[in-house]
């Protein structure tokens, strides 16, 4: 199984990709996990902020590979802790589909995103800054699977 993390935003400062590579390549074959960025759409001044998320929304949907389990990361999304994020790992292990997680732009998901996803996911209630969410899902991902296989690091 691979889990596919495709989120809107590129260019990310060096301790993002530094931080989300160190919990990515912790993670064994059988849950590897992707990083798909997408450009965000176009902002500013004037600009269609709903025009930008339905762009962001269909270039997110493209990317989806087929036969993939959606999982939308969504503020209105149900919260799990790492014990639930542990068993939905064990889970989609055993379902043996790969996962794309979505994570969208500054102004969310598009609603295409949300209705297609299987679950709705949300990480906590804070408003957290998208490149954190990178790193925090990758450490996340790795705990769940720490706590999987008895490996110490969750203690």
């Amino acid at each position: 199984m691979r889990i596919h993390l495709i989120a809107v935003g590129q260019r990310m400062p060096a301790w993002v990709e530094v931080g989300f590579e160190e919990f990515a390549k912790r993670l064994p074959h059988e849950c590897s996990l992707n990083l798909i960025e997408l450009a965000a759409g176009k902002r500013g001044k004037g600009a269609d902020i709903a025009r930008a998320i339905q762009d962001e929304g269909q270039r997110m949907l493209d990317a989806v590979p087929k036969n993939t389990m959606v999982v939308a990361l969504d503020q209105r999304g149900k919260e799990w802790d790492t014990e639930e994020l542990s068993r939905n790992l064990s889970d989609w292990l055993q379902d043996g589909r790969d996962i794309a997680l979505l994570v969208g732009g500054p102004d969310g998901l598009a609603p295409e995103c949300v209705q297609l996803a299987e679950r709705k996911w949300s990480l906590s209630k804070l408003t957290l800054p998208h490149p954190m969410v990178r790193i925090v899902l990758a450490e996340q991902l790795y705990r769940a699977w720490s706590i999987l296989k008895n490996h110490p690091y969750h203690r």
